[in-house]
This record gives C-alpha cells, structure tokens and sequence, in this order.
C-alpha cells in the first residue's frame, strides 16, 4: 500500500464500511470570531480542518478525505458564502489533502511545504491535479481577513514537510498532526517522521503558547496549551519506556512481549495507532538511532 495515502485508506475503509450509505455532513465550531473547526458528522472525514473566513479571502487548512470533497465544499459556502480562494497543506497524508484535487478545479491556491509537494510529486497514485502550487521551505505569512498567519514548518516530526499555523493576533494554534489530542501520535518514520522531532515540534508549540491558547489539533477535540503539555509529557515517558528496555539489549518481541506502554492503553490507545503500533514506533526509531 502507499505510503502516503496508507493511513487514510485504513481509516477511510472503516468509514464507509459503517457508513450505510449514509450522506457525509460537517459541522463547524466556531473558534473565535471568523476561524472555524470543521470535522466529520457522523464519520471520520479526515483530521480536522480549519476555516478563516472573512471580506477578503477564504482560506482552508487541509481538506479531508477524497471522497468527502463535494460536502466539504458545500460545508464552507454555508459557513463562508463564497467559494475558497487558499488551501494551507500542513503535511501530505491523504486524510488531509484528499480534497486538494477537487478544490483546486473549483479555483483554490494549494499551498505546502517544499517537501510535501516533492513527495506527492514522487507518489506515483497522487497524480498531478491538487499538486501545491505554492511552496515555502521556512515559513511564510498570510495577512488576511485582519488576521496574521504565521505558517512555520516543523522539521522531521510527523513528516518531514509538517506545517503548523500560529494566528498571532486571536493566540490560536493550527498544529495539523503534530498534536493528536489524547491519542498516541502517529509518527510516519517512512515520510521523514522522526520521534526525536515530534517532541521537539510539541515544545516548540507549547513555547508560543500560553494558558490562553486556543489549539486545533489534527484529530480529537480542540485544546488547551495544557493538553498539549499533557500529550506531550506522555510521549517522553513512551520513548523512556521503550529506551529502557532497548538499552538492555531487548529485542524487538521481547519489547512487545513486556508491553511497557500498558499503563497508557486505557487512555490512549485507539483504532489506528494502537498500543502495540505506539511500541513498534518508538523502537524501530530508537533501533535506527543506534549505531551499527
């Protein structure tokens, strides 16, 4: 299976299998006054989208699932009125750019990080139509709407081309799949993801942040700079875990065989990224970190 789209395409499955037929709907949460959260209801759409709406232009951080595009386009001329002008990549999962296709022929600027757009290039299944066509290798910032989107890149953490965007001036967070709220991450070491990263994207994110910040994570409810410190503290104790074990010269289904992340299983473990899954992450990343 792709590597990109594999995550989406499990996800996707289960969807539509439970789905009955069933039309996909998205409701918005308004944020603050003229940024939304948009997300699956009734279903998994995809992660979570953002929505900036305002006089000048329509701008949408990620779009979902391919399948779902029809409903997310009707989804914002609801809530915006008019059709969209920007779509923001924040990494190239196909549960976050499944719609980029389909919105880029309604007229949408797709825009990504320079590595998201080399490795849809490079997937072969992605073909040419919702490719970005707008790239940033550091950050860039739109000045819209009366607002300030800053969209930094954070380096080899869920991908190596993962985008968060900081709305300076309503002290909001779009932090794409660097935060899965209250569920083990999915670090996609295939893509350029790396552990090591994703802790250090959270606290680079936990730094902008104060006890005010509204943050949209890419899956799981809105959140609180404290969620994220929580979420965080709970993946360094993950990696200590498996470290311990790893440093006693343990193989990998002797790991698994201590399950050393049990004590988060209640809490955290979900369909995707189970806790055996989180165990085999943590240490084929360690393992890759030894030398040879």
């Amino acid at each position: 299976m792709n590597q990109i789209i594999g995550a989406a395409s499990i996800l996707l499955a289960a969807t539509l299998a439970n789905a009955q037929d069933a039309p996909m709907r998205f409701k918005s949460t308004e944020v603050v006054p003229g940024i939304y959260m948009l997300e699956g209801d009734g279903g998994f759409a995809g992660g979570n989208i953002g929505l900036l709406v305002g006089d000048e232009h329509i701008v949408l951080v990620d779009d979902g699932l391919e399948p779902f595009a029809p409903a997310l386009i009707d989804a914002v001329a609801e809530v915006a009125g008019r059709p969209i002008d920007f779509v923001i990549n924040t990494h190239i999962h196909g549960d976050h750019i499944g719609g980029n296709a389909a919105l880029s022929v309604e007229g949408a600027t797709i825009v990504a990080h320079d590595n998201t757009r080399s490795r849809l290039i490079a997937d072969a299944e992605f073909g040419p139509g919702g490719l970005p066509v707008m790239t940033f290798s550091d950050a860039v910032t739109f000045h819209v709407n009366g607002h300030e989107a800053f969209i930094f890149h954070i380096e080899a953490a869920h991908t190596d081309g993962d985008a968060v965007i900081h709305y300076r001036n309503v002290n909001v967070i779009q932090a794409g799949d660097i935060m899965f709220n209250h569920l083990f991450p999915f670090i996609d070491l295939d893509n350029g993801g790396t552990v090591d990263g994703y802790i250090a994207g959270q606290q680079r994110i936990l730094m902008m942040a104060d006890d005010e910040t509204i943050i949209i994570p890419g899956h799981g409810p809105l959140a609180t700079r404290a969620d994220l410190a929580r979420d965080l503290d709970v993946l360094i104790d993950c990696k200590a875990r498996i470290k311990a074990l790893v440093d006693q010269g343990k193989n990998e289904s002797e790991v698994r065989a201590a399950n050393p992340l049990a004590v988060y299983h209640e809490g955290w473990n979900w369909d995707f990224i189970t806790t055996e899954r989180m165990t085999q992450t943590l240490y084929r990343d360690l393992r890759s970190e030894q030398p040879n």
